[in-house]
């Protein structure tokens, strides 16, 4: 199957959103088990279409004492 942007658009919405389930532009459905399912997906469909899959985010809490 070839991926398209779109695919790429659905599943990070879907990651977003927390849904497991998901339906690709060709009509596809998929029901997936983890989070760590649909990323590494999701990262597969970026690689296919040659677009950079979303970093990971991290934030740190500082505090300080005066």
């Amino acid at each position: 199957m070839a991926w398209t942007q779109d695919d790429l658009d659905t599943i990070n919405l879907a990651i977003a959103t927390g849904a497991r389930k998901v339906r690709f532009s060709d009509g596809r459905e998929t029901e997936f088990r983890s989070l760590p399912d649909m990323r590494s997906i999701r990262d597969e469909i970026a690689a296919e279409i040659g677009a950079q899959p979303e970093p990971i985010r991290t934030t740190y809490a500082s505090f300080s004492r005066d």
